[in-house]
């Protein structure tokens, strides 16, 4: 599925593309996810996250009685995320979505596993151990975002 890619700081001599940005998705680095909370106000959260080149989809995992789940059921279409790798030359991706909370065990559990093998590269680990279990229990829930596009800089790019 082709990204909607936008370039975040226009007139860099060289455009980000959209394999620099799929290569950059896949890094090991927290996702700034932020939602819309009853008051209005945005509630932003480090985490982290898995993204589908071949469905354009970004997930992420949370236990189903977090502010950021009751903040995605009331306001689905008010999502956007951010990230971003800070070592020099600066470079990432943020981007507008819609986001569906899937308490679908079977596939909950394979993106679980997938973002574990990520993050820790086991699913040997005790921590990787706690969320899988609470992901087959339907404790943890996985976040679904379809992103409406995103929007991609890269310092590196000035040269």
């Amino acid at each position: 599925m082709a990204m909607h890619l936008i370039q975040a700081i226009p007139g860099m001599p060289k455009p980000v593309t959209e394999a620099e940005v799929n290569g950059f998705l896949q890094a090991r680095l927290n996702m700034q996810l932020a939602t819309i909370d009853d008051a209005g106000y945005p509630n932003i959260q480090p985490v982290w996250f898995y993204y589908d080149k071949d469905s354009g989809k970004v997930y992420t995992g949370t236990q189903k009685t977090t502010k950021k789940v009751q903040n995605i059921r009331r306001n689905p279409d008010k999502i956007y995320f951010s990230i971003d790798d800070e070592n020099s030359p600066p470079k990432g991706a943020k981007g507008r979505g819609e986001a569906i909370i899937s308490e679908d065990i079977q596939k909950n559990v394979s993106i679980m596993e997938k973002m574990n093998l990520k993050y820790l590269g086991t699913l040997e680990h005790p921590l990787a151990k706690m969320l899988m279990e609470n992901a087959r229990n339907g404790v943890e829930v996985v976040i679904e975002i379809t992103p409406k596009f995103f929007s991609a800089w890269d310092f590196g790019k000035a040269q």
